[in-house]
């Protein structure tokens, strides 16, 4: 019979070998095409609470590119082959500020908390309109500074929107997914996907504007690197 030191040192090598045997999937976003300009956002620049917080003219930002094309805002996500996972107890933020959402584009796993938060002196409704189902719409007040507002979503659904009818610019869309196998591409264009099992999957980077791309991947345990081009097609 082995001892209990014996059984607890062989769970430990075998916790470590899953532990390393899961891989980090690093990769950029670039954009080929020239995107339309953004948009002036005039109802923000005038209002009299909100608008004191730019000294310039407010824009869309729909495309958020680099000099070399470095897309912003972009869900990398596995889309086919992982398995689902239970939500983890930590919350997602998603704040007003400058009536503005902040993030733009974020992701979350089914039935994990979202927390939204109002960091503006003026009154905001929280409105969220999905479209996959099981997840339900929904449309509340916030007052200036007040309680946080929670919300989850049971389905998986990518940009799924958030909107303000009070301030009709104001947009967010939540990316959500049944694992913790995703990102959201930086400034830079970058993102990392950590802790993948081995395994075959489908990932695909998704851009709310400029469409999505899938790629075939296969992870043994090495750490990868997978860049994505996307077209910009015409009229976007």
């Amino acid at each position: 019979m082995k001892s209990k030191s014996t059984f607890i040192a062989a769970v430990t090598v075998c916790a470590s070998l899953q532990l390393t045997s899961a891989a980090e999937i690093t990769g950029k976003i670039i954009l080929k095409g020239t995107p339309p300009p953004e948009k002036n956002i005039d109802g923000l620049k005038n209002d009299p609470t909100c608008g004191k917080s730019y000294t310039e003219m407010p824009t869309t930002h729909f495309y958020l590119v680099g000099k070399g094309g470095e897309l912003a805002d972009t869900f990398v996500y596995i889309k086919a082959g992982a398995k689902p996972t239970d939500a983890p107890a930590t919350a997602v933020t998603l704040d007003q500020v400058g009536c503005q959402y902040q993030p733009y584009v974020f992701g979350l796993q089914t039935k994990q908390k979202l927390l939204v938060k109002n960091s503006d002196p003026v009154l905001h409704n929280i409105h969220v309109t999905p479209k996959a189902a099981g997840n339900k719409e929904s449309n509340q007040a916030q007052m200036a500074k007040g309680p946080d507002l929670n919300k989850s979503f049971d389905a998986s659904e990518i940009f799924l929107t958030f909107k303000c009818d009070v301030h009709p610019w104001m947009f967010a869309y939540a990316c959500v997914v049944d694992h913790p196998y995703y990102a959201v591409s930086g400034k830079d264009g970058t993102f990392k996907i950590a802790n993948l099992p081995p395994g075959k999957y489908t990932i695909e980077a998704a851009h709310r504007k400029a469409g999505a791309v899938s790629k075939e991947i296969t992870v043994t345990g090495d750490n990868q690197t997978v860049n994505f081009e996307i077209e910009l097609k015409p009229a976007q």
